[in-house]
Protein backbone atom coordinates (compact mmCIF):
# COMPACT_ATOMS: atom_id res chain seq x y z
CA UNK A 1 0.00 0.00 0.00
CA UNK A 2 2.63 2.27 0.85
CA UNK A 3 3.76 2.27 -2.68
CA UNK A 4 0.64 3.39 -3.80
CA UNK A 5 0.05 6.39 -1.25
CA UNK A 6 3.43 7.61 -2.64
CA UNK A 7 2.55 7.67 -6.00
CA UNK A 8 -0.84 9.29 -4.94
CA UNK A 9 1.00 12.00 -3.08
CA UNK A 10 3.90 12.52 -5.59
CA UNK A 11 0.36 13.38 -7.87
CA UNK A 12 -1.19 15.23 -5.16
CA UNK A 13 1.29 17.63 -4.51
CA UNK A 14 2.60 18.53 -8.17
CA UNK A 15 -1.46 19.28 -9.05
CA UNK A 16 -2.01 20.99 -6.17
CA UNK A 17 -4.87 19.08 -5.19
CA UNK A 18 -7.75 19.51 -2.29
CA UNK A 19 -8.75 17.26 0.37
CA UNK A 20 -11.40 15.33 -2.08
CA UNK A 21 -9.08 15.36 -5.21
CA UNK A 22 -6.64 13.36 -2.62
CA UNK A 23 -9.65 11.20 -0.88
CA UNK A 24 -11.03 10.27 -4.79
CA UNK A 25 -7.52 9.32 -6.00
CA UNK A 26 -7.06 6.69 -2.41
CA UNK A 27 -10.24 5.58 -3.38
CA UNK A 28 -10.09 4.88 -7.37
CA UNK A 29 -7.11 3.02 -6.41
CA UNK A 30 -7.94 0.95 -3.32
CA UNK A 31 -11.66 0.46 -4.07
CA UNK A 32 -12.61 2.72 -0.52
CA UNK A 33 -10.10 5.13 1.90
CA UNK A 34 -8.68 2.58 4.33
CA UNK A 35 -8.00 4.14 7.73
CA UNK A 36 -4.47 3.36 7.26
CA UNK A 37 -4.39 5.89 4.18
CA UNK A 38 -6.04 8.82 6.18
CA UNK A 39 -3.34 8.19 8.80
CA UNK A 40 -0.67 8.32 6.03
CA UNK A 41 -1.78 11.62 4.63
CA UNK A 42 -2.71 12.92 7.90
CA UNK A 43 1.04 12.49 8.97
CA UNK A 44 2.65 13.20 5.64
CA UNK A 45 0.42 16.54 4.62
CA UNK A 46 0.49 17.66 8.55
CA UNK A 47 -3.74 17.72 8.01
CA UNK A 48 -5.72 16.84 11.13
CA UNK A 49 -7.75 13.04 10.42
CA UNK A 50 -10.61 14.66 11.74
CA UNK A 51 -10.61 16.64 8.43
CA UNK A 52 -10.49 13.49 5.88
CA UNK A 53 -13.32 11.84 8.07
CA UNK A 54 -15.73 14.79 8.00
CA UNK A 55 -15.63 15.00 4.35
CA UNK A 56 -15.51 10.89 3.64
CA UNK A 57 -18.26 11.23 5.85
CA UNK A 58 -20.21 14.06 4.44
CA UNK A 59 -19.99 12.90 1.07
CA UNK A 60 -21.64 9.52 0.09
CA UNK A 61 -19.23 8.89 -2.78
CA UNK A 62 -16.75 8.24 -0.41
CA UNK A 63 -16.99 4.65 1.54
CA UNK A 64 -14.68 3.47 4.28
CA UNK A 65 -15.40 -0.18 3.92
CA UNK A 66 -14.24 -2.40 1.05
CA UNK A 67 -17.24 -2.38 -1.17
CA UNK A 68 -18.35 -5.70 -3.27
CA UNK A 69 -17.71 -5.65 -6.83
CA UNK A 70 -21.11 -6.02 -7.61
CA UNK A 71 -23.17 -2.73 -6.11
CA UNK A 72 -26.93 -3.35 -5.53
CA UNK A 73 -28.10 -0.02 -4.63
CA UNK A 74 -31.95 -0.29 -3.42
CA UNK A 75 -34.29 3.05 -2.96
CA UNK A 76 -35.99 3.37 0.50
CA UNK A 77 -37.61 6.43 0.06
CA UNK A 78 -41.23 7.20 0.62
CA UNK A 79 -42.76 5.88 -2.89
CA UNK A 80 -40.65 2.72 -3.04
CA UNK A 81 -40.94 1.71 0.47
CA UNK A 82 -44.85 2.15 -0.17
CA UNK A 83 -44.31 -0.14 -2.87
CA UNK A 84 -42.47 -2.78 -1.43
CA UNK A 85 -39.05 -2.43 -0.85
CA UNK A 86 -38.74 -3.77 2.41
CA UNK A 87 -39.89 -6.76 0.73
CA UNK A 88 -37.19 -6.19 -1.96
CA UNK A 89 -33.94 -5.86 0.63
CA UNK A 90 -35.01 -8.27 2.56
CA UNK A 91 -35.46 -11.07 -0.35
CA UNK A 92 -31.69 -9.23 -1.50
CA UNK A 93 -30.84 -9.85 2.41
CA UNK A 94 -31.14 -13.49 2.16
CA UNK A 95 -30.16 -14.44 -1.20
CA UNK A 96 -26.62 -12.53 -0.61
CA UNK A 97 -26.45 -13.95 2.96
CA UNK A 98 -25.96 -11.02 4.22
CA UNK A 99 -25.00 -10.91 7.74
CA UNK A 100 -26.92 -8.93 10.78
CA UNK A 101 -25.57 -5.45 9.88
CA UNK A 102 -23.37 -5.93 7.09
CA UNK A 103 -23.73 -4.46 3.52
CA UNK A 104 -20.89 -6.23 1.88
CA UNK A 105 -21.32 -10.19 1.45
CA UNK A 106 -18.08 -12.30 3.30
CA UNK A 107 -16.18 -12.34 -0.69
CA UNK A 108 -16.85 -8.81 -1.52
CA UNK A 109 -18.68 -9.78 -4.74
CA UNK A 110 -21.64 -7.67 -3.31
CA UNK A 111 -22.39 -4.92 -1.57
CA UNK A 112 -26.31 -3.76 -0.68
CA UNK A 113 -26.70 -0.45 -0.06
CA UNK A 114 -30.08 1.59 1.21
CA UNK A 115 -30.57 5.36 0.10
CA UNK A 116 -33.26 7.59 1.16
CA UNK A 117 -34.23 8.25 -2.32
CA UNK A 118 -32.98 7.87 -5.93
CA UNK A 119 -35.66 10.39 -7.38
CA UNK A 120 -37.23 8.57 -9.54
CA UNK A 121 -40.53 8.31 -8.09
CA UNK A 122 -42.24 7.78 -10.89
CA UNK A 123 -40.78 4.37 -11.36
CA UNK A 124 -40.90 2.98 -7.76
CA UNK A 125 -39.68 0.55 -6.86
CA UNK A 126 -36.87 1.36 -8.12
CA UNK A 127 -33.32 -0.93 -7.33
CA UNK A 128 -29.70 0.28 -8.80
CA UNK A 129 -27.41 -2.77 -9.89
CA UNK A 130 -23.97 -1.87 -10.78
CA UNK A 131 -25.47 1.65 -12.56
CA UNK A 132 -28.23 -0.06 -14.03
CA UNK A 133 -31.94 1.38 -12.99
CA UNK A 134 -34.52 -1.15 -12.49
CA UNK A 135 -38.06 0.30 -11.83
CA UNK A 136 -41.16 -1.31 -10.87
CA UNK A 137 -39.01 -4.13 -10.21
CA UNK A 138 -40.71 -7.22 -8.63
CA UNK A 139 -39.22 -9.55 -5.96
CA UNK A 140 -38.60 -12.48 -9.07
CA UNK A 141 -37.47 -9.95 -11.28
CA UNK A 142 -35.04 -8.94 -9.16
CA UNK A 143 -33.41 -11.76 -7.59
CA UNK A 144 -32.93 -13.33 -11.13
CA UNK A 145 -30.56 -10.45 -11.84
CA UNK A 146 -28.68 -11.32 -8.84
CA UNK A 147 -28.90 -14.85 -9.46
CA UNK A 148 -27.46 -14.13 -12.78
CA UNK A 149 -24.46 -12.01 -11.80
CA UNK A 150 -23.73 -15.06 -9.29
CA UNK A 151 -23.18 -17.44 -11.94
CA UNK A 152 -21.49 -14.78 -13.90
CA UNK A 153 -18.90 -14.26 -10.69
CA UNK A 154 -18.84 -18.12 -10.88
CA UNK A 155 -17.56 -18.43 -14.12
CA UNK A 156 -14.87 -15.82 -13.55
Amino acid sequence: MEKILEKIYKHHTENEGNIISLLQEIQGELGYVPEEAVDWFSRKLDIPASRFYGVTTFYAQFHLQPRGKNVVTACCGTACHVKGSDKLLNGLIKELELAEGESTTADKKFTLEKVNCVGACSIAPVVIINNKVFGKVSSDRLLKEIRGLKEKERED
